[in-house]
């Protein structure tokens, strides 16, 4: 069940930092029809309710070509999440895990992302089907679906090594 801030059993919060490392651009906002936590799904359906992304100013521009996709992953800021638990009980049975092993929205940076159905786009209005976040929840990013996605640029020497196993 979701719940609003309480800590469970074995779970553990920490101090948040004084100071961020970075700063955000929130380039749109998520309209959809959940207003409260305890009401929003935990995961979008690609058949689920048909939701509104309003992409502000000046990066209207950058929507230019996305209607080539059927699927689009969405990144949002879960700005009513809360930052500093590190140990959750999920199923809250007293079991605790890392934050970072779960699907949460409680993170030190609680940004969400989902691959959602598009349908349609109007002007910096994009209209989709699977968000999973509440009304008004700040945008950080679009991006095709990667799995739709071809990448553009030619291979490169490199391309088929594995990565530094120190």
């Amino acid at each position: 069940m979701v719940r609003l801030n309480e800590i469970r059993a074995n779970e553990a919060a920490v101090a948040l930092p004084d100071n961020a490392d970075a700063g955000l651009f929130f380039v749109g906002r998520c309209h959809t029809p959940w207003t409260d936590r305890l009401t929003c799904p935990r995961q979008g359906r690609l058949d689920g309710p048909l939701c509104r992304i309003e992409v502000f100013e000046p990066w209207v521009a950058a929507l230019d070509g996305i209607a080539e996709f059927e699927r689009l992953e969405v990144l949002y800021w879960l700005h009513e999440s809360r930052r500093d638990l590190v140990l959750q009980s999920p199923r809250n049975d007293g079991v605790a895990r890392g934050t970072f092993s779960l699907r949460t929205p409680v993170r030190p940076n609680p940004i969400g992302t989902h691959i959602v159905q598009l349908v349609r786009v109007e002007g910096p209005n994009i209209f989709v089907r699977g968000l999973d976040c509440l009304d008004g929840t700040p945008l950080i990013d679009l991006k095709p679906d990667r799995t739709l996605f071809t990448p553009l640029a030619p291979r490169q020497p490199g391309d088929d090594q594995v990565g530094d196993e120190r």
